[in-house]
């Protein structure tokens, strides 16, 4: 038996999302199932040690995924020559420093999303990896989801013919604190922190957008924070400076029309707390996180508009389930076992710093476009 023992920096792992998704459901899963198997009697073994700011966090967390290793102290660890990856789940404002200094350290580079505040310095961070030489990627786990690989899936068998509009729905009511416990951190509401709706789920729309129907040429976006404010952590009130909501339309290259509603201030009436709608001359889908129905041209009902009587059509039947044809793991999971193979056995892995920068230059596009309230073209984007 061959094994490959990658050690792994992860930093700031402690959140919800790095604790729980990287953590727990991926690095940790893919340790119980004996690491990644990449040919007959060897595989991949990651070997993560845990880096914050808070120790005890740190102990507790590393106790609970079976008593890894951790430390406060980024620079011992990245000087490790037995770590040779770096993960990065810090809040964005943290990150552009602590990638440089792992880079300058010859580390490869995997990263949560927006890689940074800006274009500009996204796009440094790239041309930083590229010229060390090291391998770099960033989380882009929606398309892993099982609903949007079926979607891949119907567009690449023909099912919509011309795609004509893509129309998404994400979010879910986030309570501000007091009786309910927030489902969010707090910095997420405050802009000096890096928080806001905008840059954090248009760098996801750009990677969805872009894989599965198209490049984005062009967008106009509305913001707002509709709940001005909620209590902190420790139930103490605080001003939210960050938009909690966004209302973008995107122009897509070939001329697809996509719009995305993103909010933490909505009340979820439908399959799911994503869902996208995808409309073509040939076929219709609606897909959530894990499942996807389909209605053919052919078995569209013809409706007629009339107000004074109820609808002689059920517009929730009619609609065909698009079955399981190969088995799904945890999104992030799949990603991360893809991004191992690329560090160990050098397999292709387009996901790169760069497309953390195309997803950065869309938020901020979409933040220039609410400034102005205008339509705004996205150049392309290169190393």
């Amino acid at each position: 038996m061959k094994t490959h023992r990658i050690g792994i920096v992860m930093n700031g792992v402690t959140g919800r999302m790095g604790a729980n998704q990287h953590l727990l459901r991926s690095i940790v899963a893919i340790r119980e199932q004996g690491g990644v198997r990449v040919g007959e009697g060897e595989t991949i073994l990651p070997e993560p040690v845990l880096v914050g700011r808070n120790p005890a966090k740190l102990e507790k967390l590393a106790a609970r995924a079976g008593g890894l290793c951790w430390t406060t102290a980024l620079d011992e660890a990245l000087d490790d020559a037995n770590n040779t990856v770096y993960f990065d789940a810090q809040t964005t404002d943290r990150r552009v420093a602590a990638v440089t200094r792992a880079i300058e350290a010859g580390k490869h580079i995997y990263c949560e999303k927006p890689t940074a505040l800006t274009t500009d310095e996204a796009r440094a961070l790239y041309r930083r990896a590229r010229e060390a030489g090291v391998k770099n990627g960033v989380v882009q786990d929606k398309l892993w989801l099982p609903g949007l690989v079926k979607l891949r899936t119907l567009r690449e068998l023909g099912f919509f013919g011309r795609i004509l509009s893509v129309r998404g729905e994400f979010g879910y009511w986030v309570f501000e604190g007091g009786a309910v416990e927030p489902q969010r951190p707090s910095w997420n509401y405050r802009k000096e922190d890096g928080g806001g709706i905008v840059m954090d789920m248009l760098c996801h729309w750009r990677y969805v957008l872009d894989n599965l129907f198209g490049p984005v040429r062009s967008l106009t976006c509305r913001g707002a924070t509709h709940i001005p404010e909620r209590l902190d952590e420790q139930g103490r009130p605080y001003a939210c400076t960050a938009d909690d909501s966004a209302y973008a339309t995107f122009e897509l290259e070939g001329g697809v029309i996509a719009h995305f509603n993103s909010s933490w201030c909505v009340r979820v009436r439908r399959d799911d707390l994503l869902t996208l709608q995808v409309d073509g001359t040939h076929g219709s889908a609606v897909a959530g996180l894990r499942r996807c129905r389909i209605q053919p041209h052919a078995a569209t009902p013809r409706p007629t508009w009339n107000p004074d009587i109820d609808s002689p059509i059920d517009f929730f039947e009619g609609w065909t389930e698009v079955p399981e044809t190969q088995p799904s793991d945890n999104a992030f999971k799949a990603q991360w076992e893809l991004f191992l193979r690329h560090v160990v056995l050098d397999e292709p892995f387009p996901w790169t710093l760069l497309e953390g920068a195309k997803g950065v230059q869309l938020a901020e596009a979409g933040l220039d476009s609410w400034q102005k309230r205008a339509w705004v073209d996205l150049p392309a984007l290169d190393g």
